[in-house]
């Protein structure tokens, strides 16, 4: 098994969850369907924590997960939502050893 899963948590100012979560979708979802590298994506909340977004992502390796960081969609999302959250994301990256598929 050659892939590459990544943990992403995002702290948002508070209050700000919904305008993180709109400008993931009108940027990351288009891109994140059209990328054949991902091979699942998970966009999640907590509903007991409002100011924190998480993304469990699974790439088909490591090279389809550094080309998508590369991309004009992240880019753009990154450069529109940093101003939203409290800093960096904390990223875990992992790697499977089971699934069910």
């Amino acid at each position: 098994m050659s892939q590459i899963a990544v943990l992403i948590t995002h702290r948002t100012k508070p209050g700000q969850r919904d305008t993180v979560r709109a400008i993931w979708h009108r940027h990351m979802a288009p891109a994140v369907q059209a990328n054949d590298g991902h091979d699942a994506y998970f966009y999640c909340v907590d509903p007991a924590v409002p100011d924190v977004v998480c993304a469990f992502q699974v790439y088909r390796d490591a090279a389809a997960s550094a080309a998508f960081l590369t991309t004009n969609a992240y880019r753009d999302y990154e450069h529109e939502v940093t101003p939203f959250l409290l800093g960096p994301p904390d990223v875990k990256q992992l790697v499977p050893v089971w699934s069910k598929e």
